[in-house]
């Protein structure tokens, strides 16, 4: 389900970026409804669109030849799906792309993407600040897996969910986040129980709500608040490039 609007404002930090500087490009967005589950691109396909949640959450998902699959990134309002555009200008997904989180998302054809991209040297870096702030989450998140306990990385992942949906409750099946904290879904089970016995959270039928904001907090390990300064670092850097 889609819906043609005009945009000229935006809360997705980077899109607002895009259409401040280039106001245009507001004709060649589409406003569309994201469901839960929905794989928006496959690895190795062509990626027609580029997308810019604005209440939705959707995860780059890396897939084995077993079928299994992990977490590699979240993206959400703070920037885009699609960075092979900005990083080689070529239109290739090269992971499978799912939303976690349903919600809104603008999107826009590639090759319009492409050609402010190419014509707006200062745009361009904006997008690649945007593009080191997502390799650092991944990075950082790759050493998060390995160092820190499930009941940290769950609450580091759920506060990371709760800045992009600005909302204290949402959507979240256990299959998916057993696969965004590479666990079974019997540990994911326990260990949102231990955190619902401690008030922070409630979890029930798949919907979270996030009850204590800071003692969560409290519970998460130090990278999400190294993820969140790399976030609001590059913000500061692409924002006085373009002027916004």
């Amino acid at each position: 389900m889609s819906t043609d609007v005009r945009l000229r404002s935006s809360s997705n930090r980077l899109l607002d970026t895009l259409i401040s500087v280039a106001p245009r490009l507001g004709a060649s967005l589409e406003l569309v409804e994201l469901a839960s589950g929905q794989h928006v691109m496959e690895t190795g396909e062509h990626t027609a669109y580029a997308y810019f949640p604005e209440t939705a959450v959707l995860s780059l998902i890396t897939v084995m030849a077993n079928g299994s699959a992990v977490e590699a990134a979240t993206v959400g309002k703070e920037g885009f799906v699609g960075v092979a555009l900005a990083l080689s200008g070529t239109p290739y997904n090269s992971r499978r792309t799912v939303v976690q989180v349903p919600g809104r998302a603008w999107r826009m054809p590639s090759a319009d993407l492409l050609d402010i991209l190419v014509g707006h040297r200062e745009l361009h870096e904006a997008f690649l600040r945007y593009t080191e702030a997502l390799l650092f989450q991944v990075m950082q998140s790759g050493a998060c897996n390995q160092l820190h306990s499930l009941g940290e990385r769950c609450a580091r992942w759920l506060l990371m969910t709760h800045d992009r949906v600005g909302a204290d409750s949402f959507i979240l099946t256990q299959r998916y986040l057993a696969i965004m904290l590479a666990v079974r879904r019997a540990s994911v089970s326990a260990v949102a129980a231990a955190l619902q016995r401690r008030g922070l959270i409630n979890y029930r039928r798949g919907r979270i709500t996030i009850r204590d904001r800071g003692g969560l907090e409290s519970a998460a390990c130090e990278c999400y608040g190294r993820i969140r300064r790399e976030y609001d670092r590059q913000f500061v850097g692409w924002s006085a490039l373009v002027g916004a």
